[in-house]
Order: C-alpha cells, then structure tokens, then sequence
C-alpha cells in the first residue's frame, strides 16, 4: 500500500525526522508566509517531470497554481489535494532509502550523493555513487554503523552524525511500520548546515494490517469496502480475472505480448453482473488506461452476468479497448451478449492479449 507524500511526512515527524512546514489543502489559500511549494498528492512515479511541482512567492500566485494542479491528472490520477510546504534554502541533495533485497533476504539501505534525480538514472552514468548497506535484522542497526561509509562518500565530518541518525530512524520506520520501502529524495543539507526531508514515499506491506492501523491512510480507506481483490500497478492495460492464479496468469501474457499491465483485479467466483461493473469502475477511474484484458473461466461464475456487467461499462467508456477470454457456465449467451457490442471474445487466453495488444498499436 502506497502513502500520498503528506502522510509519509507525518510518520517521519513521528520518529522524529524533519521535514518542511506545511499543510493540506483542497481550495484556496488565505495566506502563506513567504515562498512556497505546491505538491500534488498522487500516488505516482515522476510527478516532478510531469508538472505535479510548482513554486509561487504570492498567496495570488499560490491560488493559482493551486487551481492549476487540481484541475490536471498526474500520469492518469486526478489530483484531488495539493501539499503546500516552505521552500527550502538548499545547499546539497542526497538520497536516501530502505528496501527489502529479496536475493539476500536482508533490508538494504541505499544511499547516493546524487539525490533529487531517479536512482535509477545514478545507477546508469554513476554507480559508484550509490553504496548499498546490508542490515542483519538479528543484529538490528543503529547510526554508528554507518557513519564509516558516509566518511568514505566524502561527506564532511560535520553532516555524518546528522545524516546518520537520519538514517537510523528510517531504518527504524521500516521495521516497526511493516514498510516494504521508505525513501527519502531528495534529504538535503540547508545552506544553515540542517537534515531535511523534502520528499518521502513510503510502501507498507498490506499483510500486517492485522497488527498495524492503516485506517489513517486514504489509499487503506478507499480498499476497504471493495468486494474484490485490487492492486494498482504503473501500466496502462487493466487487468480482471476470476481467481489469483488466473489472474496473475494473465498479467504474464500481457506482459509477454508488448502490454503493460495497470492493476491486479480478482473479482473472485460467483461475481455477479454488479460486482462486475464495480470492478471495471476501479480500474478506469485512472485516465491512462488503454485498454483491459478480462480472462474468466467461470464455473460458479456466469458467463451471461460478466458480459452485461462488461457492456453496461463499455457504453460509459466507448474508447477504451477491451477483449475477453470466457469459457464455462453460461458461455454461449455471455458471448453473444459481448458480440453484439462489438467486444471480441477468444477461446484462449493468449489470442484474447495478442487480440488487445494489436487493437492498441
């Protein structure tokens, strides 16, 4: 689960790592004490790049940049709330995160003295700017750790013990929050010689909701009446199928024929035509969406109920591309149904990805 900006910095705050002063804000402002930042809260990569950023010395010009961003979708997502935070006097930029490394079954730290830029793009012209750190989390981890290759970066002497402590309390972030990650980028030096986060992404595993409470968190809040299983992914085809195994199934022929797939959506078994059309509103309140692959092998599923639940959507987004594998209960009236709204139907799940892919090039 993905927290907006604004809720990472509240944790941080929490564990006592700075951040700028600031608030929320879904309208206009009354007053703003000097110049400052505007963030759109989207739950999306590159907001920066894509115009979700901007500056304003005036409250009249605050207003209306304010209007600008909520008026505009970030890479599809609509934005609905902006962060207005002090601009920073800035000196250097860092980066800085916790991840889980998978192959080695161990947290890594991440840290760069290149921050305010893709660490991916680090990585391509500077990997040697990037120093990974393992964490033994038998051992556990305090600030002293790593203050040795902070010094070997060529931090100067006076930032290691702050820039180390940030650290520790990231680290400490990601274990006692379940956090699958937790990025800062960029942490910078003031010209004043002070830490500050001036942005953060944190990621929480959704398996300890039992022993966390994410009900403080918009993303937790708006999954939590769904009657379907839904992961939101960065592509832009949507993807349903009725059961994990077929659906992550067919996530992997999308991505084998060229596609990128949007979400994991498993409307489960015994969908009826309702739940069909809520979970076709899920995946096309995003704007970026081109196209969804639906793949159903319905046994106590009926065919006939996911078709009108497929058309009575369709006629809401007639330039959305859509194609359906179905076989089972009820087959040769859902397929009728489809067909005479124009939706093709194919009897494998491969024809059905190669049918959308094609529709989209």
């Amino acid at each position: 689960m993905k927290l907006h900006e604004y809720e990472a910095k509240e944790i941080f705050k929490e564990y006592g790592i700075p951040v700028p002063k600031g608030f929320i804000t879904s309208g206009k402002v009354e007053k703003i004490d000097g110049p400052v930042v505007i963030k759109a809260q989207v739950l999306v990569g590159g907001r920066g790049k894509a115009g979700g950023v901007l500056f304003a010395d005036t409250v009249e010009e605050a207003n209306r940049k304010i209007e600008e961003l909520l008026n505009k979708s970030i890479k599809g997502e609509k934005v609905e709330k902006v962060l207005i935070e002090e601009k920073i006097p800035i000196k250097k930029e860092y980066y800085l995160s916790v991840v889980i490394d998978r192959v080695e079954k161990k947290p890594l730290i991440l840290f760069s003295t290149e921050g305010g830029v893709d660490i991916e793009e680090v990585a391509q012209r500077n990997p040697e700017k990037i120093v990974r750190y393992y964490v033994d989390p038998q051992e556990g981890f305090l600030p002293y750790m790593i203050r040795g290759v902070l010094k070997d970066l060529g931090l100067p002497s006076q930032e290691i013990p702050k820039v180390a402590d940030v650290i520790y309390r990231v680290y400490k972030i990601f274990r006692e929050r379940d956090a699958t990650l937790v990025e800062i980028n960029p942490l910078v030096i003031t010209e004043d010689g002070k830490v500050v986060a001036v942005d953060g992404v944190i990621h929480l595993d959704d398996d300890a909701h039992f022993r966390q409470d994410y009900s403080r968190f918009e993303e937790y809040r708006k999954r939590e009446n769904l009657p379907f299983a839904y992961v939101e992914l960065e592509g832009d085809i949507g993807v349903i199928g009725n059961g994990a195994g077929l659906t992550l199934a067919s996530m992997d022929i999308i991505k084998e024929y060229g596609g990128n797939p949007a979400c994991f959506l498993d409307i489960g078994g015994g969908a009826s035509e309702d739940i069909v059309k809520k979970a076709l509103e899920k995946v096309l309140e995003r704007e970026d969406i081109r196209g969804v692959f639906i793949n159903i092998m319905a046994g106590i599923t009926r065919c006939d109920e996911v078709a009108r639940g497929i058309v009575e959507v369709l006629k809401k987004h007639p330039d959305v591309k859509f194609s359906v594998r179905m076989i089972g209960t009820n087959e040769e009236e859902g397929r009728r149904i489809l067909m005479e709204n124009g939706i093709p139907v194919e009897d494998s799940m491969e024809e059905a990805a190669k049918k959308l892919i094609e529709m989209l090039n």
